[in-house]
């Protein structure tokens, strides 16, 4: 589970098996549509899941958050 920052301040939260892979295309702008317009990213938040369901449940709910709790959670602490 991931969080990058994109280049208009945006924030986007997706998960991958392999991090590496999955930063270099969204680099390339082959990742998803969303950064593709809005490069460069930089990777502002990792957490590694125990699983892809678990990485799945927490992007889901990463991406409900607002956006003051998603920055929160990149100065370190736990959104409520």
């Amino acid at each position: 589970m991931y969080l990058l920052r994109c280049a208009d301040g945006s924030l986007y939260c997706g998960w991958t098996a392999d991090l590496r892979r999955r930063l270099a295309a969204h680099e390339a702008g082959g990742a998803s549509r969303y950064t593709a317009s809005r490069r460069p990213v930089v990777l502002a938040w990792a957490r590694a899941m125990p699983d892809r369901r678990a990485a799945r449940r927490e992007e889901a709910r990463v991406k409900s958050l607002p956006r003051a709790a998603k920055l929160a959670l990149l100065a370190g602490a736990e959104p409520a």
